[in-house]
């Protein structure tokens, strides 16, 4: 038997994503600028960093995408 949908239950779905979505690309920027800033400690190199901080936006963008584009 399939569930139906409450009226209530939509705004929720919204305000979900609405705090998803920014949560993914600051965690990811924030995931991957530690590993760029990490990576470029280790290695001497400082550019490591912004590297990973687009990296990180890129991927989060992309996982947006995957799970909200569709």
């Amino acid at each position: 038997m399939s569930e139906q949908r409450k009226p209530e239950e939509d705004g929720r779905d919204f305000a979900n994503a609405a705090w998803s979505i920014p949560s993914y690309l600051v965690a990811g920027m924030l995931a991957w600028g530690g590993v760029g800033w990490l990576l470029g400690r280790w290695l001497g190199v400082e550019a490591f960093f912004p590297i990973g901080v687009v990296l990180g936006a890129v991927l989060a963008v992309y996982l947006v995408y995957v799970r909200y584009g569709r």
